[in-house]
């Protein structure tokens, strides 16, 4: 495993990161999670990310569990506040980040996270209201650096401008060979402003690990059988573009040595600017897969056989990933 620099933080945080939105559920298995979650830290993955959202708690609450079993310094925790819970509904109030942040932290078993997330923007709540509350949560020691998702660059500048660029140590876009929207804008805006990136869903939805195929019926238990994981492929991918575009990368990754998993994480990770790829896992085996792709340096030929293969498929322009939105709301 390889680590890179995470913005201006001073930390350094594994380049495969693991989720928890694929396999933490109210009805999952607490081993099989427990199994995942320690293959992770045998394989050198030092950052774990998780939300307050996810399940209804249920995520924090099973890496509570499992992390508050090895040394808080042998790992980095980090959690979003956002998203609709039962207590609170949903929003980035003080209100609601004061409430949250103590129950993320009762859950999570810890009395600090590393990194602190926006999940998503709140064009409800001044800014300023929004912003102060993040630092509340800082100067009370209970995280040690915060971050965002899919802000826009709207959102990140008005952000900057009332607290300056060392407010932010991360930002988690949406990135993979099949959406490639952060290149057009919001690399070049962090970069400027020394904010890292920690990206999300790299494989696509696991679009780009070659078990799907045109016109084939996905594989039993894969996240396309499920309707609302069908749903969530299809309302950001054109499928069938898509899935020719995997089946012109699969001989480019035979070509180099690699399977479709390790290229496309070997991808994302070919960009400075990204920190770490999150990666989800339901078995062990899948986090020693993905983990393999630390360290893969692609050669220029390759990176131009992919671009070749890639065509019109990938989104390449500035685009809202599903729950972002538009709009700055001023006090």
């Amino acid at each position: 495993m390889r680590y890179r620099e995470l913005g201006s933080s001073g930390l350094e945080v594994s380049e495969i990161a693991l989720g928890s939105w694929m396999f933490f559920d109210d009805d999952t298995d607490l081993e099989a999670n427990r199994a995942v979650t320690e293959a992770a830290l045998d394989a050198g993955i030092t950052l774990f990310d998780t939300a307050n959202i996810y399940g209804n708690g249920a995520a924090e609450l099973a890496w509570g569990e499992i992390l508050s079993r090895h040394p808080r310094d042998s790992y980095l925790l980090a959690t979003k506040v956002w998203g609709a819970m039962p207590e609170t509904g949903r929003g980035l109030s003080a209100p609601k980040i004061a409430q949250q942040i103590d129950a993320s932290l009762t859950r999570l078993r810890t009395d600090h996270v590393d990194l602190y997330q926006a999940h998503r923007f709140d064009p409800e709540v001044p800014i300023e209201e929004t912003i102060t509350a993040l630092q509340r949560v800082v100067e009370q020691g209970k995280a040690r650096h915060l971050g965002f998702s899919e802000w826009t660059p709207e959102q990140i500048r008005a952000a900057i401008d009332l607290a300056g660029p060392e407010l932010f140590a991360s930002s988690q876009p949406q990135y993979s060979m099949l959406w490639q929207a952060p290149e057009a804008e919001l690399f070049g805006l962090c970069a400027e402003n020394d904010i890292a990136q920690i990206v999300w869903s790299p494989l696509a939805q696991g679009m780009l690990t070659g078990k799907y195929r045109p016109g084939t019926p996905p594989p039993e238990g894969s996240r396309r059988v499920d309707a609302q994981g069908s749903r969530a492929m299809t309302a950001i991918f054109d499928e069938t573009v898509a899935l020719a575009a995997v089946d012109r990368l699969a001989p480019i990754a035979d070509g180099a040595g690699l399977d479709l998993t390790t290229l496309a994480l070997a991808w994302v990770l070919r960009r400075g600017e990204v920190a770490a790829a999150i990666v989800g896992a339901s078995r062990p085996e899948q986090v020693w897969a993905n983990t393999a792709a630390s360290g893969v340096e692609l050669s220029p030929d390759v990176l131009a056989a992919v671009d070749d293969a890639l065509g019109d498929a990938p989104v390449t322009t500035p685009t809202l990933a599903p729950g972002a939105v538009e709009g700055v709301r001023r006090g």
